[in-house]
């Protein structure tokens, strides 16, 4: 098992990242010392998988467990999903002392979380994500939210988890398709902060997509400690966290246009970093190979590198909505070499208008 140790503002916690995790989680609570009842809330298809061995983990050790299931994708994340588990809480007696448990996906992790930040103004939270996208990137950093049918993530929180245990046992049943989705914040990852990164996934691709150990355990916690780097510096993104959003002011958009179901989230961020790539290109900020590099990249891991058939437009209506505007301005990521971004205020909307009538027709 490894361990990353983040230093939140709102005080430290530890991610476990390891085999078998699950199945020893009453354990990992009571080694961080977290007591009160646990609410368990999962996505309903990971319920029925690890459902029962989490409870009797946790009763094994102590805890108390009341369970509730919503839907698996993105429509949970929504304040009608919420409402319902605001009734719930109210309704097992959860008291301030008590645990909310996330036991699932991003989607699980994110809607779990804004309940635990906004019920009795605050219930301690413990992620355990079980897709590959949400132990590298949602469970970490405190970031938890609800989407807006104008805009994915619109209404939130930042609310730091008390401890996040990724198992890496759990990826082992994840479809192709998402092990490949969540390659997309990996690759991310390796552009924005860390070149050595971005050079073993060239050399691993094909490996880490069948998901070898001990390689896909150590890019998994070298993501947190990563971005842990980043969290601490910045937790609630007045500054250095932007770059996080690498690839995301395209990709949000590419969500929200087609209403949550067409793409991925880690679908819509690889052409996201595509068009946040050549907007770099169109400014002189890299050359080709940089783009040419990445692009070759997110291929070999079988991310999509356009989005044909969307309308500009509406991409540029949903950036507008984006929760990432300041003073009427958007925010770009851009890259200036693998390992290192920037972020530009000054972007024009001409250069935006021509890569995204690229990505729709390419």
């Amino acid at each position: 098992m490894m361990q990353v140790l983040i230093r939140a503002a709102a005080g430290e916690y530890q991610v476990l990242v390891g085999r078998g995790l699950i199945a020893r989680c009453g354990e990992s609570l009571r080694a961080a010392g977290l007591d009160g009842a646990v609410r368990l809330i999962a996505d309903e298809q990971v319920y029925q998988r690890y459902g029962q061995p989490v409870e009797m983990g946790l009763r094994a050790c102590g805890y108390s467990v009341t369970s509730f299931t919503v839907p698996s994708g993105e429509s949970s994340k929504s304040l009608e999903t919420a409402a319902q588990l605001y009734d719930w809480l109210v309704d097992v007696g959860t008291e301030r002392r008590d645990l909310v448990l996330a036991l699932g996906g991003g989607v699980a992790g994110d809607l779990a979380g804004f309940v635990a930040a906004t019920f009795l103004r605050g219930l301690r939270l413990v992620q355990f994500p079980t897709s590959l996208l949400a132990q590298v990137d949602s469970s970490v950093g405190g970031k938890v939210a609800v989407n807006h049918p104008r805009g994915k993530n619109l209404i939130g929180a930042f609310h730091a988890p008390s401890l996040v245990v990724a198992d890496s046992e759990a990826l082992l049943t994840l479809p192709p398709r998402e092990i490949s989705n969540a390659m997309a914040e990996i690759v991310k990852t390796g552009i924005i902060l860390d070149a050595p990164l971005f050079e073993r996934l060239e050399s691993e691709a094909e490996s880490l997509l069948r998901l070898v150990e001990p390689g896909i355990e150590q890019i998994v916690a070298r993501c947190v400690e990563l971005k842990a780097r980043v969290v601490e510096e910045d937790e609630r993104e007045r500054g250095m966290r932007a770059i996080l959003n690498y690839g995301h002011t395209i990709g949000h958009a590419i969500e929200a246009v087609t209403g949550f179901e067409s793409y991925r989230h880690g679908e819509a961020v690889s052409v996201g970093m595509v068009g946040a790539a050549t907007v770099a290109l169109r400014l002189g900020m890299i050359d080709a190979a940089v783009a040419h590099r990445q692009e070759r990249l997110l291929r070999r891991f079988g991310l999509p590198v356009s989005c044909p058939g969307l309308s500009p437009d509406r991409l540029i209506e949903a950036m507008g909505h984006d929760k990432k505007l300041s003073q009427g301005q958007l925010s770009w990521v851009l890259p200036k070499g693998v390992g290192c971004v920037t972020i530009r205020r000054d972007v024009p909307l001409s250069a935006v208008r021509e890569v995204l009538d690229w990505l729709v027709t390419r």
